[in-house]
Parts: structure tokens; sequence; C-alpha cells
């Protein structure tokens, strides 16, 4: 089948590399010339493990292109991929210019029947826009073709996407009950045919119900982290061991162990994102969703937590004092700085006066650019921050290791030999890597996340 992908972010390209690697034809299109450049020279604009073999393979085999010709991806894909940015808006909103911009193009170039897929995350309703869009544009033309708007949201984790696109826990579409959404809903399945014959469940629903659905997921998830920072704060104060307390109500099948690690707080294109959308629609129907509220309050003080933990006990002002710290995406195998911990941390520390020298396995030169954003109303400041080669090199006479980001390697790494390279033995663990009680047998003052009574002196 011959398929368009309109983006080649994060979404689209994982989306596009898949489907062309089951077989389909598939035109990627993106509107900036730097990302397509790269991808036709064998590149990859994101890091995603993996990715990089699929998108070769396919390629070499004339399954995927890349273009940023608008008429030729609309004449290509009789299914429309609509998979670009939908950022926050300054209310919190999902800002859906460039999802209305797209279904403008496909109404302007269309001249069949085209099911058009809205794979961006996107609030409740936003089929309705899409639609409108595209009715708007063939109105200008005079054209009366049909088209359907159908809904298929991602739940690709970042350093996972391949293998979550390829071996999906559920495949969620939703379409309309009248002719063009029966009609939309057959094409579909012949899109995912493969993955229907190798047992993987299509949910088939209406599309806001689809819509919503990806909403709810973040959203559940997200709740299910800030409720054990929040609980691990508490286990602080009152000499409890949070992990044991995960493992402990994990093994409920009620509830499960996934997304139950304390840390210094969740990051990423989506948990923050998502769960401020929600609540901005909640608002604009009238209506208050005070958990998620919650949710994400609580998250934004995690990620002070780190910084409160360092100013406990060095005090407010850190002149003089060098931090090693270890990872700057807000999660393992990816690049993602968006939302992510460190900027928050990294800011609390030099404009407290300290020296920070960081590494990051494949974050740094993202972090480069954000930092420069961070600060942009203090620049001088990024003088008391650099970059390492490895991990070991951040080491040597700071006063404390810092960890952000729960990189394997980092989990992997000798303590002996971080006890020896640091000027004072001290680690500030924001993902609780270690073993409390092995880490103080060592000498190492260690301050994890609501692990307080396995490493009181």
């Amino acid at each position: 089948m011959k398929i368009t992908i309109i983006g080649t972010g994060y979404v689209g390209l994982v989306t596009g590399a898949c489907l062309a690697e089951v077989g389909h034809d598939v035109f990627c299109l993106d509107v900036d010339q730097r990302k397509i450049d790269i991808l036709n020279g064998g590149g990859i604009p994101i890091h995603e493990p993996g990715l990089d073999e699929v998108v070769a393979r396919n390629v070499a085999a004339g399954r995927l292109r890349f273009s940023t010709d608008v008429a030729a991806s609309v004449a290509h894909g009789d299914v429309q991929f609509i998979a670009v940015g939908t950022p926050p808006d300054e209310d919190g909103s999902a800002d859906l210019q460039y999802v209305v911009a797209a279904a403008r193009n496909i109404g302007k170039h269309m001249t069949s029947f085209k099911v058009i897929v809205d794979k961006s995350t996107v609030p409740v309703g936003t089929a309705d826009r899409v639609s409108a869009a595209i009715a708007d544009e063939l109105k200008a033309r005079q054209s009366d073709l049909d088209y359907a708007v159908t809904s298929n949201p991602e739940f690709l984790k970042e350093g996972a996407a391949v293998a979550d696109f390829m071996q999906p826990d559920r495949l969620v579409i939703g379409h309309s009950s009248d002719a063009q959404g029966q009609r939309a809903q057959q094409v579909m399945c012949e899109v995912y045919a493969s993955f229907e014959a190798a047992g993987h469940k299509i949910y088939w629903m209406d599309v806001r119900s689809a819509e919503f659905t990806k909403y709810a997921a973040n959203a559940m998830l997200a709740t299910r982290i800030s409720f054990m920072n929040e609980l691990a704060n508490l286990a602080d104060k009152v000499g409890v061991d949070i992990d044991a307390v995960r493992q402990g109500i994990g093994s409920d099948p009620r509830i499960g162990p996934g997304f139950l690690m304390a840390g210094c707080g969740y990051g990423g294109s989506c948990f923050p994102k998502d769960v401020q959308a929600l609540v901005r629609t909640s608002q604009e129907y009238g209506h208050e969703l005070k958990i998620l509220q919650a949710v994400e309050d609580v998250n934004e003080n995690q990620k002070h937590v780190l910084g409160s933990k360092i100013f406990a006990k060095y005090g407010k002002d850190l002149q003089g004092l060098r931090f090693a710290l270890w990872g700057l995406a807000f999660k393992p195998d990816t690049d993602d700085m968006r939302a992510a911990s460190s900027r928050v941390l990294i800011q609390e520390l030099l404009r407290a006066g300290a020296n920070v020298v960081a590494f990051d396995p494949v974050a740094m030169d993202e972090a480069q650019r954000v930092l420069a954003l961070d600060f942009a109303d203090a620049p001088e400041l990024l003088k008391q921050f650099s970059f390492a080669a490895d991990q070991q090199a951040v080491l040597p006479d700071a006063n404390a290791l810092v960890i952000v980001t729960e990189w394997k390697i980092f989990r992997a790494a000798e303590l002996n030999q971080i006890k020896t390279c640091l000027k004072q033995a001290v680690i500030f663990d924001g993902r609780n890597l270690y073993d409390p009680q092995l880490v103080k047998s060592l000498g190492i003052e260690y301050h994890a996340i609501g692990r307080a009574v396995l490493t009181q002196n």
C-alpha cells in the first residue's frame, strides 16, 4: 500500500520506517530541508536505538523515501499519516497549527479518496478540525472528493520505539460510522494486516474516544510516577525504604510493577505536554481535573529534590564547589532534553555559584543547544559549566557526583573507583541506582530518593 507520513520527527520517522519494514511503499515528507538532507544522506536526525538500520534497509529496498515536495507527498499516499509536532502553547494546550497546515495541504492537492490518519498526539475534537480544514480547501477548489479522517494514536517509548511499533501491546484506531468511516476501516485493516495476522489486537472505536485514549494512557503513567515520588519524599522523613515499598505493591496484580520507580521527576516530549493539554481541555469544558493538576505540581516540585538535598548539605552558596553530573537526557537511550530534570538542576547549581562538569552518552550536543536557551538571560553562567569526554572524566576534583539519568553504564559503575576519583566521597542519586547499604559500607555518603532509612549514619 502507498502511504505518506507527514513529519519526520520522532513519531513520523519511526512510523514511516516501520511501515516500510512490513512491506508498504512509504513517502516521508518534512518541510525542514535540513532533516531531509540528513535522511537522504544516510543519517538519522534523532537518536533511537535500531532505527538507523531499519531506515537504511528500507531505503535500499526502495520502500522508503524522503522529500520536501508537498504535492508529491499527497499524490503518493492513499493513506496520509499526520505526524507533525503538537508543542504546548503558552496556556498548556496543544498547538495544532502544524496539524491543521498539513490537513490544508492535503485538501489543496488531493485528487482521489484519501484516508487521513491523525498520528500526532492531539486533543479530543482534532479530527473535526482536520476534516473542516480539508473541506475548506476542497470547497475553494469546487471539488466534491470524498475523504475520511481517523485517529491512530502512538504508544511508543523513546529508547524502545522500534520494538514498540513492531510488537505493539495494542493498536487503537478510531473511525466514524458513516460510509467514509467504514471505508477507512477497511483501508486501516490493510495497513495493519501483518500486525493483526501476528496476533496483535486492534481496538476499534469512535474517533474522539481514540483521541482521548492516548491522553488517558499518558496521564495514568504520569500519575503513577508522581504518586511514587510523593511517597518517596515522605519515606525519607518517616524512615521507610521506598524501593521495598515498590516491590511490595508492585507484586499486586491489580497494581503491577511498571512506572513505580521513585526519582527526580519525569520529562520528555509526552508526559509533561500531555498532562498539561488534558488539564487545559478540562478547563475549556468547565471541568476540573484535580488529580492531574496535582500530578503536574508534584512532578515540577520533584525536579527540585536533588537541588534541595545538595543545598541542605552545602548551604545555598555553592561558590568554589564542583559537581560531577551523570546524565542529561530525560531518560536513557535518547538524546531528548525536553523537560529534562537535569535542566532544572543545572539552573539551580550554576545560579548558586557552583561549577558543573557533565557527561551523557548521547545528549551532550542537544544539551549544549537547550542550555544556551535556558541561560539566555545570563549566558556568562555557562562558563561554570562544561562537558567531559566520558563518565570517569567528570569525577576528579568534584565535591560530589550527582546522577540524573539512569543509563546502564552508570548503574554498572565501579563504586570504589568513584570514591577514589572524587574529591569528597559523596553521591546524590536521583534515580536510586545503587544499593544504599553497599554504598555506605564503602565509606561513601549517599543521598538517594526515599531511601534515607538505609543511608543514615
